[in-house]
């Protein structure tokens, strides 16, 4: 299941693990990243905490945490290569994944024709 915040971020639940990105939009403001700043796996963060950060050629912006829970993995190809949130921000240019600490946080979030009717 998908959904999708305000700060134009992305969240993907599997189970009671969520994965967190950026949408297409976030990324296309942006500009091409040059730099990605991501948290240590066991670090907790409660809803709307910056989690990581992004640097662009434009500018830099922190991605927050879209619900709380705790970091369990980060995406290290993105530190690596972070042209890969500009060419794949809803696949390989995932940020990190946190085990949820509570369900109703990211079923209160925006389901896809919300996240478009925002965007419009």
């Amino acid at each position: 299941m998908l959904k999708f915040t305000q700060e134009h971020e992305w969240v993907r639940i599997e189970g009671d693990v969520a994965t967190v990105g950026i949408t297409q939009h976030a990324q296309e403001r942006l500009g091409d990243l040059v730099f990605v700043e991501l948290p240590e796996a066991g670090k907790s963060f409660e809803k709307g905490a910056a989690a990581a950060v992004v640097e662009s050629v434009k500018a830099a912006s922190e991605v927050y945490a879209p619900i709380g829970g705790v970091i369990v993995e980060a995406n290290p190809a993105i530190v690596a290569d972070p042209s890969l949130v500009n060419s794949d921000p809803m696949g390989a240019g995932w940020f990190f994944k946190l085990k949820l600490a509570n369900r109703a946080e990211f079923d209160a979030l925006l389901d896809e024709a919300a996240y478009k009717a925002l965007l419009d």
